[in-house]
């Protein structure tokens, strides 16, 4: 929990009122269960609690003044008064706001035309809770490893697998050396060879997957920077990662699956490491980009016999 409550709050700014709901669906699995009681209390109802004395939500939830205090902490913010400031300025928002049109659930029975809409509306939060809980200190942290990395490894199983595919792919476009492994013998026995200079990228939205943890483990032991792309940022991943990005947990339907959202979420972060790469390394990044492009221009515009 420790390492958790530092993350939330590692450059000393708290989030802003938007963020709020983004960070409670973020960090939410990490809390204990009265914790939260208290998060999805204030996410809930915000004007109702920011009426609320610190005594007050910890009667209306059944925990106590503390763990009111420890949860606005985890969250983001120095203390509850700031805590209820950022409930103040969340409540006013809603209020001059319009409720969505159409709700993340999707019914057996739904229209194609509803699933499109619903689908299309759920990603897109998906996608700003994502941008509002990123942690940009250290985004800008693993840019920076990446860009001057010798070389990158990038490990993922599943659905993550994909995402870090097109990560490595990305990033070999640019002049990078990059490789995604999916298979998790070859991922271990390719970071044994990773040294300090080198770079590991970990995709798992549990933060559990052990086929991804055990070859960023053997990065960190080897001395690469290592990087955990993640919704669960007190995960075990996060043990070997000298970086967590942390991308954001939806709610899911029995025919949403989480890798749906997950994989919207990690591809935001991948696009977001690949720009500030390829603006840090710029001069060389636009040659190789457009080599890339000359070399494939044929395949897509057949040349005439």
């Amino acid at each position: 929990m420790t390492n958790v409550v530092k993350e939330s709050f590692r450059d000393g700014t708290p989030p802003a009122p938007a963020a709020l709901a983004a960070k409670v669906r973020t960090l939410a699995p990490s809390m204990t269960r009265s914790m939260q009681r208290v998060a999805e209390a204030v996410a809930g109802d915000p004007a109702g609690c920011a009426a609320l004395t610190v005594t007050g939500l910890a009667g209306l939830t059944g925990t106590s003044e503390a763990t009111v205090v420890r949860t606005a902490r985890l969250l983001g913010y120095p203390g509850y008064r700031d805590l209820r400031l950022a409930l103040a300025g969340l409540a006013a928002q809603q209020q001059s706001g319009r409720a969505p049109a159409v709700t993340a659930d999707i019914a057996v029975d739904d229209p194609i035309a509803d699933v499109v809409a619903k689908l299309a509306y759920d990603e897109q939060q998906t996608l700003a809770d994502t941008a509002a809980a990123l942690d940009t200190v250290q985004l800008g942290a693993a840019v920076g490893a990446l860009a001057g990395a010798r070389r990158i490894d990038v490990y993922g199983a599943g659905a993550s697998s994909l995402v870090g595919q097109d990560l490595a792919q990305k990033l070999l476009r640019i002049g990078l050396i990059a490789h995604a492994h999916t298979d998790p013998h070859l991922a271990v026995t390719n970071a044994v060879q990773l040294r300090s200079g080198d770079a590991a990228v970990a995709i798992t939205h549990s933060g559990s997957t052990s086929d991804v943890i055990e070859p960023l483990r053997v990065a960190f032991d080897h001395g690469a920077t290592t990087i955990a792309i993640t919704g669960r940022p007190d995960g075990a991943v996060s043990q070997y990662a000298d970086h967590v990005l942390t991308t954001s947990t939806a709610r899911e339907s029995e025919l949403r699956p989480a890798a749906m959202s997950s994989r919207t979420s990690q591809l935001l972060v991948v696009d977001c490491l690949f720009i500030g790469i390829a603006q840090r390394t710029y001069e060389t990044a636009a040659p190789a980009l457009a080599a890339s492009y000359e070399a494939l221009a044929h395949r897509h515009n057949p040349r005439p016999r």
